[in-house]
């Protein structure tokens, strides 16, 4: 079938003879002195592309700037309805379509994808019952000094799982715990896990460092040109499940971010997998303005009492809204593909569709029926006493740092000490490396930080970066 060639047009759709011609005033004998001419204010054409180009850049993301994006789909394998009523999770082979995007965090756009650094994984799962989004990571200094309970996180930076071959070979974790609900109101408390079916396979420093320097965008063409030859990545979804009597007496506090739940505790259940299978056509349209946000739920699904989760509820739509605007949520890449009415959410910059018409702009009118689906999310979350357990008074609160905060470092320090010969002493040059341009002060609290995971890996530190 030969594609119809488009007619060049402005942006108003009025067509123009040449994309080359400009209007122009020019002095004495136009044919003869080419170079010489003032421009009009009636170029209506050069008017408007100087005018767009200055202003095609839009604010740039505050953390997770650059990205690699790809669409595919979401494939149920596992029955999982006896734990929620999220109809995207129930009913094996079905499907629902998927963007995701993956980014480092602290690089600015156009930074070398390959450096090491905490990978964010943003995914936009579109289902019948509105948007899903998974915002998950795959996990400086002197703020790590005095802000230990993240020890956890900053070890699996520093060790070779902080620079991931590709994109294609790494996994995702939620980090946050959240709650699977039944239409009953009954509730599990849950981690996700996406595990990479390509395997882990991560560079070294110096891979690293060579790859940033032959090409920086190698993860986005490593994505891009194993999806053009049908090459498909995927990732098996894994959950890990906690009943709520299990949460009130299990040794660590379920809601805090840096611990993880050990396999042999609550193992992994298979749900379903994901497969990217078709590229981005236009980077900006698609993955630069898609928006993401924890706080977009589909009914089975819930927010935990986790204090994180809570702040980054507000905080991701909120930054869309100042970087995409208040209509951030129309825009194709973002907007549901279920049926939206949402009547008080009018007007506003860029508002593109119909703007609910002579609706009211409101619900419970008599000008206008409209039928609700009753409680859903959070407001159908019960489970008996047990939700006496997280309530209570409003108080201020404090982050604590214990011996307890050292446990699950301690715990990941010994298993690189099974993992291969290299693993252990790959995290203290990786560390050494990247302390060692710090102050003296400041590398002397970050090894007395280390001893409180092991003495052994505090002086290997300490002689490392020869204090």
């Amino acid at each position: 079938m030969t594609e119809q060639v488009p007619t060049y047009t402005l942006a108003e759709g009025c067509p123009v003879a040449s994309s080359s011609t400009a209007q122009a005033f020019r002095p004495g004998n136009a044919t003869s002195t080419p170079g010489r001419s003032l421009a009009l204010l009636q170029d209506t054409q050069l008017i408007e592309t100087l005018a767009h180009f200055s202003r095609e850049r839009i604010p740039e993301r505050v953390v997770h700037a650059s990205a690699v994006g790809a669409w595919g789909e979401f494939e149920v394998t596992k029955d999982v309805s006896t734990l929620t009523s999220a109809k995207f999770l129930n009913g094996i082979g079905k499907k629902s379509k998927v963007l995701l995007r993956v980014s480092t965090v602290g690089p600015e756009r156009g930074a070398a994808d390959s450096q090491r650094d905490v990978r964010g994984w943003a995914m936009k799962i579109f289902t019948e019952e509105g948007n899903q989004d998974f915002v998950f990571n795959d996990i400086f200094w002197d703020f790590h000094n005095n802000n230990p309970e993240g020890t956890h996180a900053l070890m699996l930076l520093f060790s070779n799982r902080g620079q991931p071959a590709s994109i294609r070979n790494l996994n995702s974790y939620s980090g946050h715990t959240y709650k699977l609900v039944k239409d009953d109101g009954a509730f599990t408390y849950v981690k996700f896990h996406f595990k990479s079916n390509q395997g882990i396979k991560n560079f070294t420093q110096a891979e690293a460092e060579e790859m940033a320097g032959k090409n920086p965008d190698f993860h986005m063409e490593d994505l891009y040109g194993s999806i053009e030859k049908g090459d498909y990545p995927s990732w098996t979804l894994y959950i890990q499940t906690m009943k709520p009597e299990e949460a009130e007496k299990y040794r660590w506090d379920i809601f805090d971010m840096t611990k993880v739940w050990p396999h042999k505790d609550f193992p992994l259940q298979e749900v379903g997998k994901l497969t990217l299978n078709r590229n981005v056509q236009n980077y900006f349209a698609e993955i630069e303005q898609a928006a993401f946000s924890p706080s977009t739920m589909v009914p089975g699904i819930a927010p935990s009492e986790d204090l994180m989760l809570q702040a980054r509820m507000f905080a991701y739509p909120d930054a869309a809204r100042y970087r995409l605007g208040v209509n951030y949520q129309q825009l194709p890449c973002n907007a549901a593909e279920s049926s939206v009415y949402s009547p008080y959410q009018r007007d506003g910059a860029f508002r593109y569709n119909s703007n609910y018409g002579g609706d009211p702009n409101y619900v419970n009118s008599s000008l206008k029926e409209v039928k609700f689906k009753g409680r859903v999310g959070a407001n159908n979350v019960s489970n008996g006493g047990h939700n006496e357990w997280v309530r209570g008074k409003v108080a201020g609160y404090s982050s604590e740092v214990t011996d307890e905060d050292f446990e699950q470092p301690r715990m990941f320090w010994q298993v690189l000490g099974h993992s291969g010969p290299n693993e252990q002493s790959d995290l203290v040059n990786n560390i050494c490396s990247h302390l060692g341009k710090a102050i003296p002060r400041v590398q002397h609290e970050a090894v007395a930080v280390f001893s409180k995971v092991d003495a052994g890996l505090a002086m290997q530190l300490k002689k490392g970066l020869k204090l």
